[in-house]
């Protein structure tokens, strides 16, 4: 079976700073892929770049065996609704109900009717933990809650692939635990691929399938948890330390 998602020799540099440098990435379908790296290593310019939210210098980037690099923003369009984002902050509409944030992708793309896309944020809040919510509006949730509603929104055009960007980033110990098993949970109900930037080491090693980990512009170590922990590369154990930055 052919990667889902495929990176091969992508660069970018930001005016004399090369952040990615030949990054070659294959992922396979309905697998948890986190994507690790201290602060300023380039992760999450990697997840924007498999996102089409920006262009890299050189290189492919095949999702479904396309190369979206090429393409236009009408013919990313496509691409995008096969792709839900969940942003580190969650991004959502201020002046919208959650109701209406979830609904947003559906109205701009989908041809369901008004009960069919109340229906379907129903069922998303009920997934992801918040049901009954849909009158509330973003002000009015807390950072744990705002996250679910980013996932729901992601999920609502029902994409094949899912992107997290820092999905625990900023929450307590107890919603960072509910925050990745609903990643888990995601994957295996919708069967989804999942990309993961994140910095965090403890639940990164229980959710993924396999674990990248970024260093000097370049994925210097891919593999499963187990042989991420056991890897002699001493970047890999000085990060696993702690030590690297």
């Amino acid at each position: 079976m052919p990667p889902v998602i495929e990176l091969q020799h992508v660069r970018i540099a930001f005016e004399d700073h090369e952040v990615l440098r030949s990054i070659d990435l294959s992922v396979m379908s309905g697998e948890i892929l986190t994507i690790m790296g201290g602060s300023g290593s380039g992760k999450s310019v990697l997840l924007r770049l498999m996102a089409g939210l920006i262009k890299p210098d050189a290189g492919e980037i095949r999702i479904e065996g396309t190369d979206i690099v090429p393409l236009n923003e009408d013919g990313m369009l496509s691409f995008r609704q096969r792709l839900g984002v969940v942003f580190q902050q969650a991004a959502l509409f201020d002046s919208m109900s959650v109701a209406d944030n979830i609904a947003y992708p559906v109205r701009e793309h989908a041809m369901l009717d008004d009960e069919a896309t109340q229906q379907r944020v129903a069922e998303l809040l009920d997934i992801v933990g918040l049901p009954g919510i849909q009158e509330k509006f973003p002000a009015e949730l807390s950072g744990g809650m705002r996250k679910r509603v980013g996932i729901a929104r992601a999920l609502s055009m029902r994409p094949a692939i899912v992107l997290y960007d820092e999905p625990t980033s900023g929450l307590d110990p107890s919603n960072s635990k509910m925050i990745s098993q609903l990643i888990m949970q995601v994957a295996k109900t919708f069967g989804t691929t999942s990309i993961v930037v994140s910095h965090d080491l403890y639940w990164s090693l229980r959710i993924s399938t396999r674990v990248a980990l970024i260093y000097d512009g370049k994925i210097i170590a891919i593999g499963t948890p187990a042989a991420i922990q056991s890897s002699p590369v001493p970047e890999v154990q000085a990060f696993l330390a702690g030590d690297l930055h």
